[in-house]
C-alpha cells in the first residue's frame, strides 16, 4: 500500500459526515489546493531570501519574460498597472541597481528599461529555489506520468476557463 498523507485523513473524516463525497474528487482538490500552498510558500520563502517583495519580483519576472528589456508602457500592461504605478517600481529597483532606464534606440521619446546582470542574477535566484522545488516534487513521477498529469490538468483547466473565470495569469 502506498504511504498515507494528510488528505487521506480528511477524506476520511468527512465521508461519515458527507455520504455523497467522492473522495476521489476531495482528494485530488483538497491535494491541489495543498499542493498549491505549498508553492506559494516556497515562493515567498525565496522572496525573503533574495531580498525581494512580491512586486519587485513580478516586475523583474516580466522584464525578464520580455528577452530582459521594455517600454515602461509594455510592462505596466503586462502587470495590469497604471503608468504611475509602474514608474515607482522601476525607480526602486533602479534604486537597487536590478534595472537600469536607457534612451530608446529606435524612438526619441521612449525609454527602455533593462535587467542589470544582477538584477537578472536577482531574479534567476529566486526562480531556482521555486523550480528547484518543484522537480523535487514532480520527480516522483516518470516523465510519461509527468505528461499524462500535465495532460489531465489541461483538460480540466479548460472547463475551468470556459466558465468564465478571472484572468489565468
Amino acid at each position: 500500500m502506498e504511504r498515507r498523507d494528510w488528505t487521506d485523513g480528511h477524506v476520511e473524516r468527512w465521508k461519515p459526515v458527507l455520504p455523497g463525497l467522492d473522495p476521489d474528487v476531495e482528494g485530488a482538490v483538497t491535494r491541489m489546493k495543498k499542493l498549491s500552498v505549498h508553492l506559494r510558500r516556497v515562493r515567498e520563502q525565496s522572496l525573503v531570501d533574495f531580498d525581494l517583495d512580491r512586486q519587485e519580483f513580478d516586475t523583474l519576472h516580466k522584464l525578464a519574460g520580455r528577452g530582459g528589456k521594455a517600454a515602461p508602457s509594455e510592462l505596466a500592461a503586462d502587470l495590469d498597472l497604471a503608468p504611475a504605478s509602474v514608474t515607482g517600481r522601476l525607480d526602486a529597483l533602479e534604486r537597487r541597481g536590478f534595472v537600469r532606464r536607457t534612451p530608446s534606440t529606435t524612438d526619441r521619446r521612449r525609454v527602455d528599461v533593462e535587467l542589470t546582470d544582477t538584477g537578472r542574477s536577482t531574479w534567476l535566484g529566486a526562480m531556482d529555489v521555486l523550480g528547484h522545488e518543484e522537480y523535487r516534487l514532480l520527480g516522483v513521477l516518470g516523465p510519461d506520468e509527468r505528461t499524462l498529469l500535465n495532460d489531465m490538468l489541461r483538460r480540466i483547466m479548460v472547463v475551468a476557463e470556459d466558465r468564465g473565470a478571472a484572468a489565468w495569469d
